[in-house]
């Protein structure tokens, strides 16, 4: 009865080992590609500025359109209809 339990542990053991080591691979993957993309971005040479500008105009889209989102959630939660 004891060496079921113990095979039961070490086959539970073996799974959780191989779930976590697939989920390292898959993490370790994704940074390498958020990595890449970063370098992309940046681009050779004097095209970092340029980047650097379109990712400014980006942001501040972004932010407006959050602020926007943001209105209208606060006036769904208020009961106001837009």
């Amino acid at each position: 009865m004891a060496y079921e339990y113990l095979l039961i542990a070490a086959a539970s053991l073996v799974g959780l080992v191989v779930v976590a080591a697939t989920a390292l691979k898959g993490w370790q993957g994704w940074l390498e590609l958020k990595t890449r993309e970063l370098e992309q971005a940046r681009g050779p040479g004097g095209a970092e500025a340029n980047a650097l500008g379109s990712s400014i105009g980006m942001t501040r889209i972004e932010i407006a359109d959050m602020r926007e989102r943001i209105r209208k959630l606060e006036a769904i939660a208020a009961g106001v209809d837009l």
